[in-house]
């Protein structure tokens, strides 16, 4: 019986000692496996951080020169890269631009496709939409992709129609659907399914407005848009 103890025992610790290597084994492997994996991850933050610079870069570029006249020297210089190292993540200059516009402007997209799983009276969309508008877009850099795609779309067609695909197009196709619920319940005129421009037409003012004539006669765009929506949806209720 001892020995037989004894030798559960003399198991049982050879059991115990080959855990342990196989332990200090796997720690190894995970040590080189996180060891290898950190300057990957350092490098991915790197890359991240630079082209994040070089969008910046470059909507202070275009903003300041337009399409046209802006340089990707000077989008480097800006940015504090080699001009080369622009193509490591963009193919030409327009296709910086349209990064640029996606970058910027798709949460907002989100944002309003979303609001169509939203089941509410119009008049409290429109609020929501207002808001989305002037905190998301006219009181941030936003406002300027829309002032170059107003100034610069005519001269450079692949470019509009690049911005009506990726920008207008989806958020009409948002509204649009909400406009026809509201129009299908009394809360908007039918027209307005119909002409979703007319609800963007004051939008489009404030975005010129303040880029023109803010420091001669402020603009409260906020209240502009409230009293408009005011009008629009009175006129729903009264059809």
């Amino acid at each position: 019986m001892a020995r037989k103890n004894l030798a559960r025992r003399q198991t049982a610790k050879r059991a115990d000692a080959a855990k342990r290597v196989e332990g200090a084994k796997r720690a190894e492997r995970d040590g080189r496996s996180s060891t290898a994996a950190a300057p990957r991850n350092v490098r991915a933050a790197r890359q991240a951080e630079r082209r994040e610079a070089i969008l910046a870069a470059a909507l202070e570029e275009f903003s300041a020169s337009g399409f046209a006249a802006t340089r990707l020297d000077d989008v480097a210089r800006r940015a504090g890269v080699a001009k080369g190292t622009i193509y490591l993540y963009f193919r030409d200059k327009e296709t910086l631009f349209q990064e640029l516009v996606r970058s910027m402007l798709t949460p907002v997209i989100g944002t309003v496709e979303a609001l169509r799983e939203v089941d509410v009276p119009m008049r409290a969309l429109s609020e929501h939409l207002l808001d989305v508008f002037v905190d998301q877009i006219l009181s941030t850099r936003r406002r300027e992709v829309i002032r170059l795609m107003i100034a610069e779309g005519r001269r450079f067609p692949k470019l509009a129609e690049f911005y009506h695909r990726e920008v207008i197009s989806r958020i009409f196709g948002a509204v649009r659907a909400l406009l026809e619920r509201a129009a299908a319940r009394g809360e908007a005129p039918p027209a307005l399914a119909q002409f979703p421009q007319l609800l963007a037409a004051p939008g489009l003012v404030a975005v010129v407005w303040t880029g023109l004539f803010d420091k001669y006669e402020p603009l409260d765009a906020r209240a502009m848009l409230r009293a408009y929506f005011d009008m629009l949806f009175s006129l729903g209720a009264k059809s």
